[in-house]
């Protein structure tokens, strides 16, 4: 089964995203922080991230920057949750290597199909 980790310190936002990924039949684990998710990752080696940028003490762009720099996950599809109207995060996140990103309040349908296509792009 396809492996998602999904990244985010707002439980409300992690427990729907945790829920919409499960009902589209992945396999979720949640992190609430950066340090927590680049444990999770390196333990799990999931197929995805959605990644908020926001986190506490480690934030998303550090996560992102680090996962580029392992030869293990240059290649992990990653999708930047951002803030509403954050052009600058989007253009920052795009460079250190995420390859989508959504922005807050997103539509969960637009979200599901962006996972799928990722997926399939990298599989």
């Amino acid at each position: 089964m396809t492996k998602v980790l999904v990244v985010d310190d707002e439980p409300n936002i992690l427990l729907s995203l945790e829920f919409l990924m499960e009902q589209a039949g992945f396999s979720v684990s949640t992190a609430e922080d950066g340090e927590t998710a680049l444990e999770q990752i390196n333990q799990l080696e999931p197929d995805l991230v959605l990644l908020d940028i926001s986190l506490p003490g480690i934030s998303g762009f550090d996560v992102l920057e680090a996962l580029r720099k392992d030869s293990r996950f240059t290649r992990l599809p990653v999708i930047m949750l951002t803030a509403h109207g954050r052009e600058v995060e989007r253009e920052k996140g795009m460079a250190l290597g995420a390859d989508d990103y959504i922005t807050k309040p997103f539509s969960t349908q637009s979200l599901v199909e962006k996972v799928r296509t990722l997926l399939q792009e990298a599989g």
